[in-house]
Parts: structure tokens; sequence; C-alpha cells
């Protein structure tokens, strides 16, 4: 009851008045007896009716307020990027406040039968409150369904329909008084202070690139473009999640549901309505039982990868039909028996799509588009285990973008892979070069500095066996040929033909002679002949390698992120995720550019067929901290989405 008349006092107040002051002044005293205030109220609501309340006290006044407060949150879970004022027609929200003063009502009806027994037990919990003291954070403890009536003000039913009104009110609603008996296995929970919604502190902006001065000159006004979105979103196996509670103490327990996951993270895709969506750990029950169905009625064609072994998560790959038809589809698995740099169950997706042109068009034309998911092993001491996985990967998208003249097609490449920018693994695939040899294994990934450990795992020369059938340019073996310029290419069996011709065995007058080498006329034995066949073979086989015995690796797709990784308006790196409440950039998208040069070994890049249009920007560590990290009511994973537009090129055919 103290909660309800607490409710309807603020919202007659902030009727009354526009001051943002009101709301941290109801904050400081919500601890505070006021049975005055409450009596006089309660007198008048009961005497007048709810009819007859002066003008600013009516009905329409609290109903104006309730919808001022539960629209914010509308705005940042359905609408990100519009006005606040777009949104007070809501019906979900007038459900939400009529159903606000009907409790009101139910609530003042009883108290009066009631007021007697229940005045010295509030009496003594008021008074155990003023001694325990006030914080500006608060725990937050979702409402069961007989306690949501009283506390909270939205009904039950709304609760579970609609999910942004379940994380406003995990974010907004605080108990008016502490319980007598502490919760068993309590695990506290830190949100932000109640006068600041979470969707003003986690808002993202988009950030339209097409404008820029160096976008405008390739992009001509005559040249159209295939516009189109991609996401890449880790949305947090709930298996995963159960394994590891110690990674999520600073989250109340109901926030971590499944149930209460799964709305939030449909909403957020929905709304930012992806043309292709990548995602990482994807539960497999979850993906055949709710996921795909779902997508499907959203116009996604679907296609999902289990991680190997024991496994129940992993990468799925949606694109919608509207937009795009399938060419081509690649599964990879990274685990291969035997092989101790592939031990791991880690598994990536690469497709072929073909853009579908809106009719009108005419004859014309666009490029396919070559688009990869993975997630990369998280162990930070097996950075050699990594760049394997990313080796098999790149050689996959290596052979299904690759063209009949030797080209490319367009390749987009999102995932997790489980390194920070500027890392060695970030700058192998970024600048298509790597040195490896002789490197700790832990520097790879760049998440963890071991620098102290005396016995660290390093990177040896060749990284992987040739019986794995990759080349150190990041390239199978059966679909390569290996290229000398400046000499032609001649089989072996073709040159054996001429071993005895009359040109082949005319010793040059400069050659020393030497008996049973330089002879004239040489004979070669059978033993003799295995033995050179066995040098050629060798020789075959290591020229396709190449550098690997070197220590160096090497990819030809020429890829750059769609992110800069800082935010030069907060003077503060970007982050993905938060593991143990440290910020990190681990997800990525990357896309095909044209190389422009390089300066201190960093590769640059300009647009080419591919163009980056926009982006969904990012947040910084301290802002997160801020929201108690990921995840929190408004954000249901440990990482965040990132989302960009592009556009590729129509041409005449």
């Amino acid at each position: 009851m103290t909660d309800a008349f607490f409710t309807c006092q603020k919202n007659v107040l902030l009727a009354k008045s526009p001051s943002t002051q009101i709301e941290s002044d109801f904050a400081a005293t919500r601890g505070r007896s006021v049975p005055e205030e409450q009596e006089a109220l309660l007198q008048q609501w009961l005497e007048e009716g709810v009819g007859n309340l002066p003008a600013s006290e009516s009905v329409p006044a609290a109903r104006k307020v309730s919808l001022t407060l539960s629209s914010g949150w509308l705005e940042g879970s359905e609408l990100l990027m519009t006005s606040l004022n777009d949104l007070n027609a809501s019906p979900e929200v007038t459900q939400c406040a009529d159903q606000q003063l009907s409790d009101l009502n139910t609530l003042a009806s009883s108290e009066l039968q009631d007021h007697a027994v229940a005045e010295p037990a509030r009496l003594a919990a008021e008074e155990a409150v003023t001694l325990a003291g006030s914080a500006s954070w608060a725990a937050v403890v979702p409402q069961t369904d007989h306690q949501a009536a009283g506390c909270a003000g939205i009904n039950v039913e709304v609760l579970n329909d609609d999910p942004a009104v379940l994380a406003w009110s995990l974010a907004e609603t605080v108990p008016p008084v502490l319980p007598a008996q502490p919760v068993q296995d309590a695990v506290p929970f830190y949100p932000v202070p109640t006068e600041v919604p979470y969707h003003e502190i986690l808002w993202r902006d988009w950030e339209d690139l097409s404008v820029q001065p160096c976008v405008l000159e390739q992009v001509s006004k005559s040249t159209p473009l295939f516009e189109f979105r991609v996401m890449s979103y880790n949305i947090l196996a709930q298996d995963l999640v159960e394994q590891g509670l110690d990674l999520y103490v600073h989250c109340h327990p109901d926030i971590l549901n499944w149930s209460y996951r799964l709305p939030n993270i449909l909403q957020e895709i929905q709304h930012w309505d992806p043309d292709v969506l990548c995602l990482q750990e994807v539960q497999e029950n979850h993906y055949w039982e709710q996921l795909e169905p779902t997508f499907k009625e959203m116009g996604f064609a679907c296609f999902y990868k289990r991680r190997t072994g024991t496994k129940t998560d992993g990468c799925a790959v949606c694109y919608k039909h509207s937009r795009f038809q399938l060419i081509s589809l690649s599964p990879i698995e990274y685990f291969r028996p035997g092989l101790d740099i592939l031990n791991r169950d880690n598994v990536g997706l690469v497709l072929l799509l073909q853009p579908v042109l809106p009719e009108g068009l005419g004859l014309k034309a666009v490029s396919p588009l070559c688009v990869a998911n993975t997630h990369v092993l998280f162990n930070p001491r097996r950075g050699d285990i990594k760049l394997a996985q990313v080796a098999l990967l790149l050689a996959e998208i290596d052979k299904i973008a690759r063209t009949a003249e030797g080209s490319y097609y367009p390749v987009i490449l999102c995932g997790d892979l489980n390194s920070v920018p500027d890392s060695p693994l970030y700058k192998f695939i970024r600048n298509g070069e790597l040195s490896y040899h002789g490197m700790p294994a832990w520097k790879v990934s760049g998440q963890e500095d071991l620098s102290q450990q005396l016995h660290s795992r390093k990177l040896l020369a060749p990284l992987w066996p040739s019986s794995l059938g990759v080349t150190d340019r990041c390239q199978y073996v059966t679909l390569c040929q290996p290229k000398k310029l400046g000499r032609r290419e001649y089989s072996r069996d073709f040159l054996l033909q001429f071993r005895f011709c009359d040109a082949a065995c005319e010793r040059p007058p400069q050659l020393v002679l030497l008996e049973g080498v330089t002879d004239a006329k040489p004979a070669a034995s059978a033993r003799e002949h295995s033995a050179v066949t066995a040098v050629l073979e060798r020789h075959n086989s290591f020229s396709l390698l190449g550098k690997q015995c070197s220590g160096v690796i090497q990819h030809g797709l020429n890829l750059t992120s769609v992110y800069s990784h800082f935010l030069p308006q907060r003077g503060r790196p970007e982050v993905t995720t938060m593991p143990m409440g440290l910020g990190a950039t681990v997800d990525y998208i990357f896309y095909s550019a044209e190389p422009v040069e390089n300066k201190a070994g960093r590769r640059l890049y300009k647009d080419g067929a591919l163009k980056l249009l926009g982006r969904l920007s990012l947040l910084s560590e301290d802002v997160l901290l801020m929201a108690n990290g990921l995840p929190n009511p408004f954000c249901s994973s440990d990482h965040l989405c990132l989302l960009a537009s592009f556009g590729l090129e129509i041409s005449s055919l």
C-alpha cells in the first residue's frame, strides 16, 4: 500500500511540474514515513472518488506520467532512433496505466479494513529501513504475481506479454521495504539509479558513412547500389550461462533466464531488421524449437552448424530470401583427429549468396556475395589453435569466393574471434600476412598478458602439417596451382619424354666432364630414377607450402574492419563484451576492400565494389559499467550486437 500511494503521489507531482528534480527528491524520501500525507490522500480518494479529483491530480494526469515513464523504455527497446513523443499513444502503455489505477483503487478499499492490523507492522518495517540507511544503488527484485499489483502497478499479463515492459520494471522498481528475512543464496544486483533509464545510458547512434567525402567520391550519382544490412551477434547460449554462473554474479538470476532473454534478443533483431544475420553461441534445441521458426516467420532462410563433440551450441547464418538466393553452402569443422593444432570443436559457415534485384531495373547485374560466420576458440593460451582455425576458414572462403578469372567476389566475415584489435591474429586478417615463428602462443590473441610466465608455448614453423592440405597462403593445395613468374609450366611426364633427345645428351663445352654425372649419353638406373622421382615430388609439395617453413602465413582476401575500435568523441576504446567487468572487443565484421598503401606495416584500404554505408555505434567500458555490465535488463547477452549497412554496385549487363 505504501508503494502504491508513493507512486500515485509521485505521478501527481510530476504532472504539476516538469522539473527533473522531483524524481530524485522522491527517491531520497522513499524510505521515510509520510503517514499524514498518505492518510489525507486516502481520505480524499474515498470521499470524492477518482472522478472528482482536482484537474492537476485527475486520472489523465496520472496516466500521462505513467505513459511517459513506459514510453522511455519502449523507445529504447523498439525504436531506439525515434522521438519519445511518437510513442505516447502506445496501447500497451495505456493498458498499463489503466491497470495501475485499478490496482490502486483495489488497494485503497482494502486498506480501511486492514489498517488497524497493518499499521504497527508497517511502522516497524519503516523504522528498520531508516536505521539501515538508504543507498543510491539498490537491489532489483522482480515482483512475483501477488507482489506485482502492490509494488509495480503493472499487471502480470502485461509483464509476460511484453518483455520491454518487464525490462523497464526491473530497471525502475525498487522494493519499498527490505524483507524481514534474507533470501538464501541471494545474488546482489546493482543497476543504474532509478532516475536514469537503461535505454538512455545504453543509447547507440547510427553512424551514416555514406555522406563522407571519401565515399561520395567513389559513388557516382548515376551508379545504383544494392543496399543491405548485416548483423553479427553472440547471443550467449543458455547452457553456457548455467555452466559458468560465476561469470554472472553481478546479474539478478531472473534476467539470466532464457524465457526472459529470448524475447529481448528477438525484439532487438526485429527492430534493426538486418538482411543477413550471423549468430554465435546458438543453442541447438533453442534454434530448432524457437529461433528458426521465428526467423522463418520474419522472412529468413536459416542454416545452422553445431559445434562438434558434445557441445550444444553453434553458429547460424540467416538471410532474407526476398533479398538473396543461395548459390552454395559450406559448413566447416575445425576439429581434425590426430592433429594437436586442430583438436577443438569450433565451427564456421561460409555461404555464397546472389542478391535479388528489384523488378524494373532492366538488364542489370550485381556480383555474388560471400558471407562467413565463425566462433574461434576462447582459450587465450592457445593462439596456435586460433591461427590454424582462422587459416582453415580463410581457405574455405578462398574456395567459395574465388571467380573463374582468379579474383574474388566481395566477402563479409563475421564472428567472435576471441582476439582484441591490433593483436597478431587481427593484423593477420587485416594486413594479409603474419610472421609467427617464435611468437608466444598467448600473444596471438592479446586477451591476456602472460609475459611473466616462465615456460610459455611458442609457435614453431610449420604451424600445421602438410597433411592438412592447406598452404601458407591459406588455400587448399588441391585447388591452387603454383605459379612462377617468367617460366612456362610443363608436367613432369611431358619433360621426361625428352630426357634422351640429342639436345639433352649433348654436353655443353664449358661443362666439366664427370663420369656418371655429365656423360655425353647418361643412362639412369631404376634405383636412381625412383630417387629422382621422390625429389621431384618433395619439390612440388614444398613449392606449394611456400614460406610456411620460414614461419610466414598469408592470404589474399584484402579484408578490413567495419569498426575503428575507438570512440573519438569519448576518447575511449570501443568494447563488444564485458567479461568479469573488463571491457574488450572480440566481435568483428570484416569486409572486402581495395588496398591503397602500407604504412608502418599497416595496410590502408578504400572501398571497392562493396561499400560501407553505415554502422551502429558501439559503447565504451565506462558506459557499460554504469548499466552494471553485460548482460543487464536491457541487453540480454554478454555481447553487444554489431550492425553495418553495405552497398554493392549494380552494373549493366
